[in-house]
């Protein structure tokens, strides 16, 4: 695809704009609810802290207990799809690839599916090893030799998933009453967040922060298109620790809050377009990009009477990147 390249901006105003825009978003998300709540009242529930002596006690439940662990699950679930994002489309060098194109949201929506119809409660970790089990076997299946072939790669995720998500359809017919509880799931939403999720968020996030900043250098060559070998860079072993790593992340958040779609495609895109495609400048700001993104998501759900964030990521997203295609023919 070609066309003319749009302006390039400093970093530094997209550093300032998304931080504006995430700390709004979550102030935003943290003022809406069931119970109306002024600004001065939420700064007061967040500076006195969860165990503060105050006589506001249901407000610094709501505050510390309901919103903000939703407020936050959103954020870093939005920072972790981006930053996969950029891991994908530097490695397997396509713009349009996003951390769902090896399959492993289809393997945890599969995986999850598996366990309601089961009626087990473990469908957390059902979706887990279904996303985990779908990046090794599109693993096996890229394998030529000793190397990864990216073409390969591409088209076994994309062939495993179509075959989860025919297998997820036959699920859902035969699931009766609980097909509500498969379709829900699968939505993508953080309603339900808390703060037993941040743990494993916060251990996806580093796991991604630590794939994408070790190896940025590595994944500037791999986008460009060098010769990476000729460099002295052993690309089937950096390749397989970068999608590896990314799809564990990414894994982490879909199986904890279902699909969130677009976010990892969108984000990292649009900043590549906007300030340039350097890796030490796309990572940060990805990192902020997709928290805002999908930190605004989640607070336009709260709004439109708790739809789901995953439908509004790809409502809003889909246009915006047809929109993006529509500028660079």
């Amino acid at each position: 695809m070609t066309g003319a390249p749009w302006k390039r901006f400093p970093p530094i105003l997209g550093y300032c704009l998304l931080s504006l825009l995430l700390a709004l978003s979550i102030l935003l998300g943290l003022l809406l609810g069931d119970v109306d709540m002024s600004p001065r009242e939420i700064l007061q529930m967040l500076y006195l802290g969860p165990f503060g002596d105050t006589d506001e006690i249901f407000m610094q439940t709501i505050v510390w207990r309901i919103r903000l662990p939703r407020v936050a699950a959103a954020a870093i679930s939005g920072a972790i799809l981006a930053a996969s994002g950029v891991a994908f489309q530097s490695v397997l060098r396509n713009p349009l690839a996003e951390p769902y194109t090896l399959g492993v949201a289809s393997g945890a929506a599969f995986g999850a599916a598996c366990a309601i119809l089961a009626s087990v409660p473990w469908v957390t970790a059902a979706a887990f090893i279904g996303g985990i089990c779908t990046l090794f076997f599109v693993w096996a299946l890229s394998k030529r030799g000793n190397d990864l072939d990216i073409s390969r790669v591409i088209l076994a995720g994309v062939i495993v998933g179509s075959i989860l998500s025919a297998w997820l359809t036959l699920l859902k017919a035969i699931a009766g009453d609980q097909v509500s509880a498969i379709i829900v799931w699968l939505l993508g939403s953080f309603s339900a967040a808390s703060w037993n999720d941040a743990l494993p968020l916060s251990l996806a996030f580093f796991v991604i922060l630590f794939v994408c900043v070790s190896n940025y250098k590595e994944m500037d060559i791999m986008a460009s298109g060098a010769d990476a070998a000729s460099l002295g860079l052993d690309v089937s072993r950096k390749r397989l620790f970068i999608l590896g790593g990314a799809s564990l992340a990414v894994s982490f958040v879909v199986s904890r809050f279902g699909i969130i779609g677009f976010v990892g495609l969108v984000a990292p895109h649009l900043l590549r377009i906007l300030f340039g495609p350097s890796h030490s400048k796309l990572i940060p700001l990805s990192l902020l990009g997709g928290a805002a993104l999908l930190s605004a998501a989640d607070t336009t759900a709260k709004m439109w009477n708790e739809l789901p964030a995953g439908i509004l990521t790809v409502l809003i997203g889909g246009p915006v990147f047809c929109v993006i295609l529509w500028k660079r023919k």
